[in-house]
């Protein structure tokens, strides 16, 4: 039961800290514990979610070479008892945002499941609303953080998030691209891209990510505005962005990629770009 919640899908869920991180007030209290919450919530629908995914997938699952290794798709875990279970942590998750949080985290999170839910059963065979729904949980998971610890959001903020996640989100339907070398990914969707409308849209997405994260950083009323010390801190976090976008983009034309989390994981460039954009950001908005 553990595999098939997919905990390494956790990951996705901090950006319920960027909003907060970046207004400068993560390391009060209360908004740190009502940001754990947003993340505990999340954790917890978006597990719920996987279920669902993986009952209603379960026969393509079973052809799968990779995902039949799905505990519901080998059998591990009985589909009564997957639905049971989804059953109760999509209810917990709405309750724990909604009431341990703010009411308009629990609004999020029902948007959350709504987007998520008509995906699975309907829109996942649709070329580009297919690509917004699964971006759409990355922006609902950072706008939710702002909404449990009552953060105003800045208009560049929303706008890199959006394009950032419209990026993850194309990079990985590239990447599950068949090749010449690879049948790639057994996903009905495919075979109504094609490779170089793709490549477009990830080199738009990246584009108008780096330009508003460029933007955000060095406009005086967006992040520089927030700078404890000198804002040349903030500034300098265009240099691992862009350097990370680039790492990735070569990663994918390569034809990797396919799962950003074990990207994430694994690939020690893109994790030590992570780490120096932290720090930089930590000097910039705590030093």
């Amino acid at each position: 039961m553990v595999m098939a919640l997919r905990p390494k899908q956790w990951l996705k869920n901090v950006l319920v800290f960027v909003a907060p991180a970046a207004a400068g007030t993560l390391h009060e209290g209360s908004v740190l514990t009502k940001a754990l919450v947003a993340f505990a919530a999340f954790c917890m629908v978006a597990s719920g979610l996987y279920l669902i995914n993986d009952v209603r997938d379960v026969e393509a699952d079973r052809q799968h070479p990779r995902k039949s290794r799905r505990p519901i798709a080998a059998g591990l875990v009985p589909v009564p008892v997957a639905l049971v279970m989804s059953a109760v942590l999509l209810v917990a998750g709405l309750l724990v945002g909604t009431l341990a949080a703010h009411w308009e985290l629990g609004v999020t999170l029902g948007i959350y499941i709504a987007i998520t839910l008509a995906y699975t059963f309907m829109l996942k065979t649709e070329p580009v609303i297919e690509l917004a729904c699964v971006a759409s949980g990355f922006v609902l998971r950072a706008t939710g953080g702002g909404a449990a610890t009552g953060t105003r959001l800045s208009v560049w903020f929303v706008v890199v998030i959006s394009f950032g996640a419209l990026f993850i989100v194309t990079g990985k339907r590239l990447a599950e691209m068949p090749t010449a070398t690879s049948p790639g990914e057994q996903r009905v969707v495919l075979a109504r891209y094609t490779t170089g409308f793709l490549q477009s849209t990830l080199t738009l997405a990246a584009t108008i990510s780096i330009s508003a994260y460029c933007l955000w950083a060095f406009e005086t009323t967006g992040l520089a505005s927030r700078a404890h010390l000198s804002p040349v801190w903030i500034q300098l976090t265009v240099v691992p962005v862009v350097l990370g976008a680039l790492h990735v983009l070569l990663l994918l034309y390569r034809g990797e990629g396919s799962a950003p989390e074990e990207l994430a994981y694994r690939d020690r460039t893109l994790q030590a770009m992570g780490v120096a954009w932290l720090a930089l950001m930590l000097i910039g908005l705590y030093g």
